[in-house]
């Protein structure tokens, strides 16, 4: 899995919970239709505006809230990755789980302005404003974290490492 994206970024305020990412109804439908009602309380239409590798930029505590798998219908939309001034550690765990790039960045929120074009680099925590050309850095993920997002999330790993049978 490449870790570095340059896209279009969407802006999200503090704490953004996942009935808010997914709503609670859509917890019995398939995850394919969870995703399209991404945002659907906060950003009506935002799933048919935003672009298949386009980056969220959110403030703090992103994703707290229920184990909801948020992560999952963020990663089937196509969302690049999250970066956010700080993560609520159960969304965090299933981001990475779910093999979706989800990175704390304090002073994230200032940097961008919606619409601008970010450039994001997991492997050595940089982020940068491409359209006014101003960098910031992030925490870096430890090395088994990127290693499992690398591996498509823990199910594939540990099929690869042949803890469990392979997922049909």
């Amino acid at each position: 899995m490449n870790l570095k994206f340059e896209a279009r970024v969407w802006k999200f305020p503090d704490n953004i919970n996942t009935d808010l990412i997914i709503p609670s109804g859509s917890i019995y439908l398939s995850a394919a239709e969870q995703a399209k009602l991404a945002f659907k309380a906060n950003r009506p239409g935002w799933v048919d505006e935003m672009r298949p590798g386009d980056i969220i930029i959110a403030g703090k505590n992103f994703g707290m809230g229920s184990s909801r798998p948020a992560s999952r219908s963020l990663k089937m939309l196509g969302v690049a990755c999250v970066i956010a001034e700080s993560i609520n550690g159960l969304f965090f765990r299933n981001c990475i789980n779910y093999a979706f790039p989800a990175m704390e960045c304090p002073g994230v929120m200032a940097l961008f302005t919606e619409g601008e074009i970010a450039r994001v680099n997991f492997h050595d925590g940089t982020i940068n404003n491409v359209t006014r050309g101003q960098p910031l850095r992030a925490k870096i993920l430890p090395t088994k974290l990127l290693d499992l997002l690398q591996a498509g999330g823990i199910y594939p790993l540990l099929e690869q490492k042949g803890i469990i049978e392979p997922q049909i």
